[in-house]
C-alpha cells in the first residue's frame, strides 16, 4: 500500500509501536519528567483527547518519516535507522537543547524528552524499513 513511495502500513505500524514505546518510556520516567518539567500529576493527567492527539501526531510523524526514508535511500531498515539518527541529531536534539536552555529547564528534561524521541525515530525507522522491504504482492 503505497502513496508516492510512502508505505502507509509501515507508517501505521511505526506509529503504533512508537506510541507504545512512549507509554513505556514515560511510564518509567514519568516522575523524573514531571519534576524536571516543573509539573504536577494533576497537570499531566492523561485524557482520551490528549492520547488521540498524541497518536495522530505519531502517525503524521511516521508518515512523513516514511517519505523521507523512501526519498533518501529507498525503504530499508538501514535507511530508516540512518535517517532516524540524522533527523534526531540535527533537528530534535538541537531543538530541545535550544528550547530548554531558553526556558531555563534542567538538562534532565532535555535527556528524557530527547531520549524519548530518539527511541521513537529508531522504532519508526526499523518498522517502516522492515515493512517497506516486505515482498510486494502486486
Amino acid at each position: 500500500m503505497m502513496f508516492d513511495g510512502i508505505n502507509l502500513l509501515g507508517a501505521l505500524f511505526g506509529a503504533i509501536a512508537s506510541f507504545a514505546f512512549g507509554a513505556a518510556w514515560y511510564g518509567v520516567l514519568g516522575k523524573a519528567w514531571r519534576a524536571a518539567a516543573g509539573l504536577t500529576p494533576e497537570q499531566t493527567r492523561l485524557t482520551f483527547p490528549k492520547l488521540m492527539l498524541a497518536f495522530v501526531c505519531q502517525f503524521l510523524m511516521a508518515f512523513i518519516f516514511a517519505g523521507v526514508i523512501y526519498h533518501v535511500d529507498g525503504t530499508s531498515i538501514r535507511a530508516g535507522v540512518i535517517s532516524g539518527v540524522l533527523l534526531w541529531t540535527g533537528i530534535i536534539l538541537t531543538t530541545h537543547i535550544v528550547n530548554h536552555r531558553f526556558q531555563n529547564r534542567p538538562w534532565s528534561l532535555t535527556l528524557i524528552d530527547s531520549g524519548h524521541w530518539f527511541g521513537v525515530l529508531m522504532i519508526q525507522g526499523v518498522v517502516i524499513g522492515a515493512v517497506g522491504s516486505w515482498p510486494s504482492t502486486t
